[in-house]
């Protein structure tokens, strides 16, 4: 039986009996997933976990600015997200306090960060074991665990490991890594060696699952590898990896190889990607979906090692495995459905909504430059509420401006602004967040406004999240490039945002 399959990325009001959402739009443009809160999803480089009939999306967080390389640049923490369906994800917060000065000294800008955070359960301890690669000590990780899988998660000892024990701290010697829990409750830990430029070691764990054994195999890979991802088939353990290495590459090769045990031996290398869907491989997580066991590849889809990598995105599909085992190539642009998702009531006071799983990004606004979102409202009442989804990006000089104006029949502002808010830079993120307005003022069935965004930024600029697939907002937005003396129609294209009418008078 063919699998049917899908990753839903935003809050959605809808009626079908099953959702569906692809990876990429048909123009091949990355397709960016929201929580239900209607933020963009801020946890990268990280797993799909399954516990207890829930998923949990582990990620390290980029919205407060962190930048590989820019030694001014703080460290953001790791983020989880929380879903029943993979499909509707909640954000859960972080998973310990990364803004005191301890760990912003281990992981800023300063040094080589901290990332990939992996989460597994200990059946005899009882604990959620968090291991994340660090590049402070000697080993080159640190391992939490908590009593839940949100967290808080409490450092423990340092983790002892075979591998590398015996270089300088603070050095290139173990990097990106994947936990993976046997059978027969015994743990492994597959991580990379950067004193061998990049090959792929295995290592047992202790019964606890807090360090290492001293039994190993090395040279997994050949070298110029990362980020091993490892799972179990039909008694068949597979590793799959990035192949070559490159950190933050908008495209970079897939591969595998298998072996009777996890300490080997283990097969030549066979290749079911050259650039990983446009990106780097992260993770293949086991599990089960209406009753199917999925084995679910994940991959970074970096912001081709731009400064906001709290932009880049995801590719989530289920590898699927030839009669003889062996993993069939990647199909980047297939769509994947799953039957029974949970449907989200539509609130009783939304008006206008443009929400759907569909959505790009772009930052374009600055001194000159303003976008605008035309609405008509469908009832009498209170403005209650609008939201838009916006984020910075190269620390824009000055602060984003949204107003709320009366619009005419061809969807241009009439008058002065009926409300207007100023939001400071340092209060946006680098990851696209909704902003919620409050106008409250009143409003009559079938009048016309349009809700405009500006800064005088020289420097840097905001961007929105926007959408080709209209739904109840029927009218495109909007783009000025005379500081909104004019404005044209991007045509069939809406921003995200949402407006709420509250019952008032005159209804």
């Amino acid at each position: 039986m063919k699998l049917i399959f899908t990753l839903l990325s935003a809050l959605i009001y809808f009626q079908q009996s099953f959702s569906q959402i692809k990876n990429f739009d048909k123009d091949g443009r990355q397709i960016t997933r929201f929580s239900t809160a209607g933020d963009a999803i801020d946890a990268h480089d990280g797993e799909i976990a399954n516990f207890n009939g829930v998923y949990y999306l582990y990620g390290t967080s980029y919205d407060c600015g962190f930048q590989w390389g820019n030694k001014g640049a703080p460290f953001c923490g790791f983020k989880v997200y929380s879903s029943k369906d993979l499909n509707n994800w909640t954000d859960r917060g972080y998973l310990f306090d990364a803004k005191t000065p301890i760990w912003q000294s281990r992981c800023d800008g300063k040094t080589y960060g901290c990332f990939r955070p992996h989460v597994i359960y200990n059946k005899t301890t009882k604990r959620y074991v968090l291991w994340i690669n660090v590049y402070d000590n000697v080993i080159g990780y640190r391992v939490f665990t908590s009593k839940t899988p949100v967290g808080p998660f409490i450092e423990t000892a340092e983790p002892q490991l075979a591998v590398n024990n015996n270089m300088p701290a603070a050095g290139l010697n173990n990097g990106d890594h994947d936990t993976f829990v046997d059978d027969d409750g015994t743990a492994y830990l597959a991580y990379t060696d950067w004193r061998t430029k990049g090959t792929i070691v295995i290592e047992q764990l202790s019964p606890d699952y807090l360090t290492g054994t001293g039994k190993f195999v090395k040279s997994v890979t050949s070298g110029e590898t990362e980020a091993p991802g490892l799972f179990k088939r039909n008694g068949i353990y597979y590793v799959v990896y990035s192949d070559p290495n490159c950190g933050y590459c908008s495209g970079t090769g897939t591969s595998y190889r298998t072996a009777p045990s996890p300490l080997g031996p283990w097969s030549a290398s066979k290749k079911i990607s050259d650039n990983s869907c446009g990106g780097q491989p992260s993770f293949v997580s086991t599990i089960k979906i209406n009753s199917e066991t999925v084995y679910l590849y994940g991959s970074d889809l970096w912001n081709n090692a731009a400064k906001n990598e709290a932009l880049a995105n995801y590719y989530w599909a289920p590898l699927t495995f030839a009669a003889d085992g062996s993993i069939n190539p990647l199909k980047c642009m297939e769509n994947y459905q799953v039957p029974k998702a949970v449907q989200l009531s539509k609130p009783a006071d939304l008006d206008n909504s443009s929400v759907n799983n569909s959505y790009n990004i772009k930052c374009l606004i600055t001194s000159g430059l303003q976008i605008s979102q035309p609405f008509t409202t469908t009832r009498s009442g209170i403005l209650s509420k609008v939201s838009v989804t916006a984020f910075k990006n190269n620390n824009p000089d000055k602060d984003l401006t949204i107003s709320i104006y009366a619009a005419d029949d061809k969807n241009s502002p009439i008058g002065n602004a009926l409300f207007v808010k100023s939001i400071a830079e340092q209060n946006i993120g680098w990851s696209a967040k909704n902003i919620n307005l409050i106008p409250n003022f009143k409003v009559k069935k079938g009048s016309n406004y349009i809700l405009v965004l500006q800064s005088e930024a020289t420097s840097g600029c905001y961007g929105v999240a926007f959408t080709k697939k209209l739904n109840v907002v029927n009218k495109s937005s909007m783009i000025s490039l005379d500081k909104g003396k004019t404005f044209k129609s991007e045509e069939k294209q809406a921003l995200k945002f949402e407006s709420f009418i509250s019952k008032g008078i005159n209804q």
